[in-house]
């Protein structure tokens, strides 16, 4: 089991990064969450990970912390929940956030993250009440992402990457300012797409 990766940042691309990790490079598989609190290409990183080994792939996916690392795992034991729909969740709303939802048996706002319905929302309120840590997140800060060729459209990719349809990633886009970068057009696409 990959516990921890600590090593150098050498690509941002989200949802997704790569680590070097003294000769190693490691890519993994991020929330927004998560990348939004990465230092800048160069820079030493350090991610909590968990490998998630399938039929045909072994992927990894890092996170800031070990409460959403905790979080993900408890999510990914829900039924109907798979990894990249954890991740999904996890880029849509924070730690607390999502606690909080469960708490409250807010299935509306459960639902509106990337592919979950009504049901499976009922089912994560039912198997996670009581499960779910609080981040400790006053420690993470907000880093831009290098500035793409094209971040309107690197912003859709990433959107369609957390599973949401194209015509709702367009939309979602459609709102923003001209001048914003990947990181932060993310960040107001998910805030718009969940309301």
């Amino acid at each position: 089991m990959i516990s921890r990766l600590t090593g150098i940042l050498i690509e941002k691309l989200p949802p997704h990064i790569v680590i070097d990790v003294q000769g190693v490079a490691y890519e993994v598989d991020v929330s927004m969450q998560t990348f939004y609190a990465l230092p800048a290409v160069g820079e030493s990183v350090q991610v909590f990970t968990q490998l998630v080994v399938r039929e045909d792939a072994h992927l990894l996916f890092g996170f800031a912390d070990k409460s959403e690392r905790a979080t993900f795992r408890q999510l990914i034991k829900v039924s109907g929940i798979g990894a990249k729909t954890a991740l999904g969740i996890l880029s849509a709303m924070t730690v607390d956030e999502l606690a909080q939802a469960v708490a409250q048996e807010d299935v509306k706002r459960l639902s509106s993250a990337p592919g979950i319905g009504k049901k499976t929302a009922e089912r994560m309120v039912l198997e996670l009440r009581g499960k779910l840590a609080h981040s400790d997140d006053a420690h993470l800060a907000l880093f831009a992402a290098a500035t793409p060729v094209n971040e309107r459209e690197d912003i859709i990719s990433t959107l369609l990457a957390l599973g949401y349809s194209e015509r709702e990633a367009r939309a979602a886009v459609k709102g923003l300012p001209a001048d914003v970068d990947v990181s932060e057009g993310v960040r107001l696409a998910l805030k718009g797409l969940l309301k």
